[in-house]
């Protein structure tokens, strides 16, 4: 079991639901977070240049069976890829190991229990 992270943009976070659940994964949770990478935003303030230091973030994360996780992350790239392939904070994708998955509702475990 794998548990499939991935930071992106805001304004992808539609795509990529599409883009899951066509691909056979409906079970996801989505949290609003914010970071910095190396991407650098300027903004205008009161006619001042600003950068801000946090960046609108969406957190992905999608428990897997293992046989799903290529399909999972060709699904999260194929919806955020940018045209030009070069779109710095485009985001990040982890695949962390899950030792264990418990359903609370029924009590099962590993597998099934996702």
């Amino acid at each position: 079991m794998k548990l499939i992270i991935a930071i992106i943009r805001e304004n992808q976070l539609d795509q990529v639901r599409e883009s899951l659940i066509e691909a056979g994964i409906a079970r996801i949770t989505v949290s609003n977070v914010s970071g910095h990478g190396r991407r650098i935003t300027e903004e205008i303030y009161r006619g001042q240049k600003v950068i801000p230091t946090m960046v609108s973030n969406i957190r992905l994360e999608i428990a897997v069976n293992d046989e799903f996780k290529e399909r999972t992350i060709d699904a999260i790239t194929r919806a955020t890829e940018s045209n030009d392939g070069e779109m710095v904070g485009s985001g990040k994708i982890f695949v962390v190991p899950l030792e264990e998955c418990i359903r609370i509702r029924t009590g099962e475990k590993g597998n099934a229990a996702i």
